[in-house]
């Protein structure tokens, strides 16, 4: 009888508790507790949070092979599916006319990556792999799904830690993106008023995802992935005729693979995996990198300042990193301050939307160089 009862006890998984797996827990509690009361990125940090307090469950065989964590970690992120399929979804909500309307815009994008570069040697000097350093470096681009992809090519052991980082500091762009703003830029410069945009018609947007994938995947192969369904996204929305695809893309599907991506990714956070002083690293390599794409925005905005008669406000350069359209708005809001006539949203729109664009040609550039 005591055998048996031994026997019960041993296959419950109160003796296999150990004191990471409670300590993974309370960190599972606090995200759930920024994503409920506070509001902090819910729809992926609910999935996650709990995908790190199931998955330190003793003896479940939730992540091991055939288990069903295990399933939406290796068939939808490892093989790199889901992410594409959120890039599908951003896509068909993407407006691409701010852009379009002022390509200067793509510019400012392309400089909020310095944030990118600036995290990945930093990185290096801190003592992680190029792989590793490629994968933190991203989270700079405040891009959640990219980051998820780049490190499901270069370094699958740090997506819960990276992917957490990289959610989180989307959230806090209105504490990162105004003192870094204020800091580069006088009062003088954030009053500036924009001229009105240019109309866009339906036939530049229609050419726009054509003309976009055919430059970029043809220069960065390795970003086809993530771009072709981004651009695809976007050309369901525009073009006007299949509204039933785009209405899927961006509401069913992009709600039905969130699930599975904070599920996924969320799994990955074991206690033998996250509780290591790299993850103190990323998450302050994380901050530095995100300020540093604000900064590099606002800086080539008032370099090309210097050399064009129809200036922009160096605000819209902060604008740059991928958290859409949070970091618009924080950016118009900061104009709005200095000046009441100012409004910056639409302008700040177009560098946002580079943005997204920007961080996904950087993944395939570290993936072409590092593979």
């Amino acid at each position: 009888m005591l055998e048996q009862l031994t026997e019960v006890i041993n296959s419950t998984g109160l003796l296999s508790l150990t004191p990471g797996n409670l300590i993974m827990w309370a960190v599972a509690f606090g995200l759930m507790y920024l994503a409920i009361k506070k509001g902090v990125e819910p729809l992926l940090l609910v999935p996650i949070s709990f995908g790190i307090f199931a998955a330190n469950f003793p003896l479940t065989g939730l992540m091991e092979p055939g288990g069903l964590y295990y399933l939406f970690f290796h068939n939808g992120i490892q093989n790199e599916l889901i992410p594409p399929l959120i890039f599908l979804g951003l896509g068909a909500m993407t407006d691409f006319g701010p852009v379009i309307a002022n390509p200067k815009t793509l510019l400012l994008g392309a400089a909020a990556q310095l944030g990118v570069y600036a995290a990945f040697f930093t990185a290096l000097l801190f003592g992680f792999s190029v792989a590793e350093a490629a994968v933190i470096g991203i989270i700079g681009g405040a891009d959640g799904p990219t980051t998820i992809f780049l490190s499901a090519n270069l370094a699958p052991h740090l997506m819960g830690a990276v992917s957490v980082a990289a959610y989180s500091y989307m959230a806090l762009v209105p504490l990162i993106i105004p003192p870094v703003a204020k800091l580069l830029t006088t009062p003088r410069e954030r009053a500036m008023v924009m001229k009105q945009m240019r109309p866009v018609s339906k036939g530049e947007k229609i050419l726009f995802p054509l003309l976009a994938s055919l430059v970029i995947i043809l220069l960065v192969p390795k970003s086809a992935p993530l771009i072709a369904m981004f651009m695809l996204g976007n050309l369901f929305m525009e073009s006007g005729v299949v509204q039933r695809l785009t209405d899927v893309s961006r509401n069913e599907l992009m709600n039905i693979v969130t699930i599975f991506l904070g599920l996924g990714v969320g799994a990955t956070m074991s206690a033998e995996t996250f509780l290591k002083p790299q993850t103190i690293y990323i998450f302050i390599l994380g901050v530095l990198a995100f300020a540093f794409a604000a900064a590099g925005g606002i800086l080539i905005a008032k370099i090309m300042n210097l050399f064009t008669t129809n200036k922009v406000n160096p605000l819209i350069g902060a604008a740059g990193v991928s958290a859409v359209p949070m970091a618009a708005r924080v950016v118009h809001q900061l104009g709005s301050e200095a000046n009441p006539q100012n409004y910056l949203l639409m302008h700040a729109m177009g560098p946002n939307v580079a943005g997204v664009i920007g961080t996904a040609v950087a993944a395939g550039a570290f993936i072409t160089a590092i593979h």
